[in-house]
């Protein structure tokens, strides 16, 4: 990793310099060279991308302020030792990095230099349709109204800094900046219960997950249909829509994201949407499911138009629908209830799954799979009895379980009796008001 960071830094280095020899001295300018190690971390980047060696200069110096502040500077101090206003060369100060941070000027004028027809013939760098622009890898900040475009400071996302220098990435953790929370867990397929039906519908959403990159490339159907999948799962809470999404990314090696809409929704007008698309630009390319539990908190019934507030809400609804149709992934929304969802909605989702609160036979088997082993039960049909008699969801006979489980730690006897289960059982309910 250290050598090829080296060999990307030298060869930014020797093109920099080359331009300002030329600038200041009159020297001829070339490209220089440049070839990377194979089968490492920024090789295997530069040939996944087809990066021209221009764009090899534009990634090197996003990069390169992260490794070495005063790079720029320094270089620029050879021709200029007494300071002096240089403003061809772009770059801007921070308050905190001392250090010159380039701008798109910089890179415009180290490839081109001063003449016009070679900045014009460089210029397209920048363009959206540049793979480093497109997939948010490099973006330019935007410039104040009137000033040039080219004059925004150039960054690098910074899990591509981190990847590039530490060799691994981490995932990112809930925050204002990002309003997500990352799921896991410990349980497995065997542990959920749910009825056949919906078993062939998770199955399909497994099928799709596994051959969506077959079916969009190899099959040419890429052009015809979106590139993402769209799954709604209904039901009453406790009834296994979260787990089910959890598990998806647990046995298809995918990170799961569980979207706070709390963070996300905002009184304030176009700040949710901003806060989508924050969201939405973090997780693309990324592989991610994403997980919107209570989603008609926001994907709700578009209202009619009866004052401002109306008019904006409905807008935020549209950009919703806009984003989630070009996501690439997987994203489920989760509601307790379908009619709530809008039914422009509705009509996108390429998945409808009900979650059904469990039946009897379901039950004893949630109660069978989440009672310790450690237990002894006082009456073996106990299990059976409760399963037949209380309308239980999987959540309220873990947290059922949970409980009991503390009082025989507590009371050192791990023999369960009907009143114990109970008295136990009421308790739960009691929380919901039943």
């Amino acid at each position: 990793m250290g050598i090829e960071i080296q060999q990307v830094v030298f060869f930014l280095h020797t093109i920099t310099l080359r331009r300002l020899e030329s600038y200041f001295e009159g020297k001829e300018f070339s490209f220089p060279d440049f070839k990377l190690s194979e089968n490492l971390p920024i090789s295997n980047f530069i040939k996944h991308y087809n990066l021209s060696k221009a764009e090899v200069v534009l990634f090197a110096s996003a990069l390169v302020p992260h490794l070495i502040p005063g790079f720029f500077d320094r270089i620029i101090e050879k021709f200029l030792p007494n300071g002096g206003d240089f403003p061809e060369f772009g770059g801007v100060k921070q308050d905190q990095h001392r250090g010159m941070i380039p701008t798109g000027e910089t890179v415009l004028f180290i490839l081109g230099g001063i003449e016009i027809q070679q900045r014009l013939n460089f210029i397209s760098l920048f363009d959206e349709n540049n793979p480093l622009f497109k997939h948010k890898i490099l973006s330019l900040t935007a410039a104040k109204s009137g000033d040039p475009k080219l004059s925004g400071k150039l960054q690098l996302d910074p899990e591509y800094v981190e990847v590039f220098t530490t060799g691994k990435i981490s995932l990112p953790s809930l925050s204002i900046n990002f309003p997500a929370e990352h799921l896991q867990t410990e349980m497995t397929w065997d542990d959920l219960v749910l009825p056949d039906q919906v078993w062939n519908q998770i199955k399909d959403i497994q099928v799709w997950l596994k051959h969506k990159e077959t079916l969009l490339s190899e099959f040419d159907l890429g052009r015809k249909i979106k590139p993402g999948y769209k799954a709604l799962f209904y039901g009453p809470p406790g009834t296994g829509k979260t787990l089910t999404a959890t598990l998806l990314g647990k046995y298809t090696q995918k990170n799961v994201f569980r979207i706070d809409l709390s963070m996300i929704v905002s009184k304030y007008i176009g700040e949710t949407e901003k806060n989508l698309s924050s969201l939405f630009d973090k997780a693309e390319h990324k592989d991610w499911i994403l997980f919107f539990d209570e989603a008609d908190a926001i994907f709700g019934k578009r209202t009619g138009v009866r004052d401002a507030h109306d008019k904006y809400a409905n807008q935020e609804v549209s950009y919703l629908l806009q984003r989630i149709e070009s996501y690439n992934g997987l994203v489920i929304m989760a509601s307790n209830f379908k009619n709530n969802i809008d039914t422009a909605f509705i009509r996108r989702f390429n998945s409808i799954v009900y979650f059904p609160a469990p039946k009897a036979e379901e039950r004893l088997m949630i109660w069978e799979k989440t009672i310790p082993k450690q237990f002894t039960l006082e009456d073996e049909k106990l299990l059976k009895e409760l399963a037949e008699r209380y309308e239980l969801t999987g959540s309220h006979i873990l947290n059922i379980i949970q409980y009991i489980s503390l009082s025989s730690l507590e009371n050192k006897d791990y023999t369960v009796s009907r009143e114990m289960m109970i008295k136990s059982i009421k308790r739960e309910m009691e929380k919901e008001g039943k």
